[in-house]
Parts: C-alpha cells; structure tokens; sequence
C-alpha cells in the first residue's frame, strides 16, 4: 500500500492537526521530523525549492501539498484509493 510522506516538526500545531487528521481517516503515512533528520530536511527545501514550510505531504500520485487546508487534505485523502493504516514514524 502506498503511503503519504508527512514532513513536520514535534513543535508545530499544524503538523500535530493534519497528523490527528491522517489517523482520523486512517490513511497510510509515514511521519518525517525535519529537525532529527536531516536527509528529511533537504528533502523538504527540494521539494519547496529553498523554503521550509511545514507540514509538507507527498501524496501517492506525487502531488505536493504544503501547509494545506482542511479542505485540500479532505479533498486529497478522498482521491486516495483503499483503505489506510496508522501512520508510522520515521
């Protein structure tokens, strides 16, 4: 099953909502602290070309969404076929 890519930070109440928001809907994900790692951290500034906003999704079919709204996730989480599983941390 494939999983969405959630890039955050253990300090930033966005992260911890659309996290609470993934498990609601129990999608599959997996959980990257930019802070503890640093592989996660470049990853972000690529994929943002030189920022770094939080949190960032990569969602199966590659979309990237960054900061998103509720409704961006809902939207996105409902074009996401099958059932999902909690997400685990990196």
């Amino acid at each position: 099953m494939q999983q969405i890519e959630v890039y955050g930070t253990a300090w930033c109440p966005q992260v911890k909502e659309v996290l609470a928001r993934l498990d609601g809907a129990g999608a599959a994900y997996r959980y990257h602290d930019i802070d503890a790692d640093k592989k996660a951290a470049k990853a972000v500034y690529r994929l943002q070309r030189g920022t770094r906003r939080v949190p960032t999704l990569v969602m199966p079919d590659g979309t990237v969404l960054v900061e998103p709204t509720d409704d961006q996730l809902r939207d996105h989480l409902t074009a996401t076929p099958g059932p999902g599983q909690k997400g685990e941390t990196e």
